[in-house]
C-alpha cells in the first residue's frame, strides 16, 4: 500500500508535515490557479506534477474533475463536459499521472447535514441525519430517477473508458456518499458494493475500477474486509479512502480512525493478504482542539493522527503477512 495524502496544488504547511511523516505519494486536485489555461490542459498538469516531484512526492491520483453535472443529468452541455473529461484523461496519460478518482453524484457531491457534531473529547466531525431532509425542497433538477442515472452513466462510460485505455489512466469510481436515495429528489445509484460492481460491469475494462471508500461502504453496512477481497481478486481497487464511521445510511457520523464500527486492523490485513499496492489516504478527519473548522474533514491535526494510526496498522499487517510495508 502506498500511503498518500490529499494536497493543495501549491506547497503549504501540509506538504512539509507530510514529508516529515515519511509520506511520498500525493493525491492532487486540478491546478485551478494557473491563469490563462484550463486546469485540465497538459501544461498546468505537468507544472503541478513537477512541483510535487521537486518536493519529493509522486503524484499518484487526481481527485478532482472539470464540471460533470450535465453528464450525470443527461442535459444540454453533456457533450462539452465529456470533451473536458476526455481532455483531462488524455493529458493525465501524457503527464504520467496514473489514476483519476471520479464520482457520479448528481447536483451535489458528498453531503452532510452537520459539520459540527461532537465526538471523542469534543472534536468536531461531519454527520448526516436523513430525517432533516424529509421536507427539503427539490433542487432545480427536479426528480432525478435511478433509471436516468444508470442510462447516463452507461453513456458516459462508453465515451470515456476507451479514452482511459488509450491514455493508460485508471478510472476509480467513488461510491455515493451518503449511500441513501433519494436526497432532495435526486437519486443515488452507487450506494453499495453490488452497485459499484454493476457500474464497472457496464463497460468492462482493465482501466475501469473503483475508489474503495471504506467510510461510505461501512455506512451502507458492508463487511469491509470482504469488500476488499471481492474487488481485489478482480484487480479493481485503484485507490482507497481509509476512514470510518458510526451509524447507518439514515443517520451516521464520521469518527477518528480508531473509534468507528470497522475493524480497521482486519481491513488492513485484507489489503496485505490480497497484495494491494495502490495509493490510499486518510479522509474526512475530525477537527481537533485549537482548529477553527474552516475546512471540515480536512484540518491538519486529525490528518496527522490518521496518518500515524494507518502507519501503525500497516506495520502490524505487514508482520502478519510477512512482507515489508511501504509506509511512505
Amino acid at each position: 500500500m502506498q500511503l498518500a495524502e490529499f494536497f493543495a496544488s501549491q506547497p503549504d504547511r501540509l506538504w512539509h508535515l507530510a514529508k516529515q511523516m515519511g509520506i511520498s505519494h500525493a493525491v492532487g486536485p486540478l491546478p485551478w490557479e494557473e491563469k490563462g489555461a484550463k486546469p485540465w490542459e497538459l501544461m498546468p498538469l505537468i507544472h503541478m506534477k513537477q512541483r510535487f516531484e521537486n518536493f519529493g512526492f509522486t503524484l499518484s491520483v487526481i481527485e478532482s474533475a472539470p464540471p460533470t453535472n450535465h453528464i450525470k443529468l443527461g442535459t444540454a452541455g453533456r457533450d462539452e463536459e465529456i470533451g473536458f473529461m476526455t481532455e483531462l484523461i488524455t493529458n493525465m496519460g501524457a503527464a504520467g499521472i496514473p489514476v483519476l478518482c471520479y464520482n457520479f453524484m448528481a447536483q451535489f457531491n458528498w453531503f452532510r447535514t452537520s459539520t459540527t457534531t461532537r465526538t471523542r473529547g469534543g472534536a468536531l466531525v461531519s454527520s448526516y441525519d436523513h430525517s432533516l431532509m424529509k421536507n427539503a425542497p427539490l433542487t432545480e433538477a427536479g426528480i432525478v430517477s435511478e433509471d436516468q442515472l444508470w442510462t447516463n452513466l452507461k453513456f458516459y462510460l462508453e465515451k470515456i473508458v476507451p479514452v482511459a485505455e488509450r491514455a493508460g489512466v485508471k478510472l476509480a469510481l467513488h461510491p455515493d456518499d451518503p449511500p441513501i436515495s433519494p436526497i432532495r429528489g435526486v437519486s443515488r445509484i452507487l450506494r453499495n458494493s453490488n452497485e459499484l460492481q454493476q457500474a464497472i460491469d457496464l463497460v468492462p475494462s482493465e482501466y475501469s475500477g473503483i475508489t474503495l471508500c471504506q467510510g461510505t461502504l461501512a455506512t451502507a453496512g458492508e463487511d469491509i474486509p470482504a469488500v476488499i477481497r471481492h474487488f481485489a481478486k478482480q484487480g479493481k481497487i485503484f485507490f482507497v479512502h481509509f476512514r470510518d464511521v458510526r451509524g447507518t445510511p439514515e443517520k451516521f457520523e464520521e469518527t477518528f480512525h480508531d473509534d468507528g464500527q470497522t475493524d480497521m486492523l482486519e481491513a488492513m490485513n485484507a489489503y496485505y493478504q490480497v497484495g494491494f499496492q495502490g495509493p490510499a489516504r486518510p479522509d474526512h478527519v475530525p477537527t481537533m482542539e485549537g482548529e477553527d473548522n474552516s475546512n471540515p474533514g480536512y484540518e491538519l491535526m486529525g490528518r496527522l493522527y490518521g496518518v500515524g494510526y494507518i502507519k501503525g496498522l500497516m506495520r502490524a499487517a505487514s508482520r502478519s503477512a510477512n512482507v515489508l510495508p511501504e509506509i511512505c
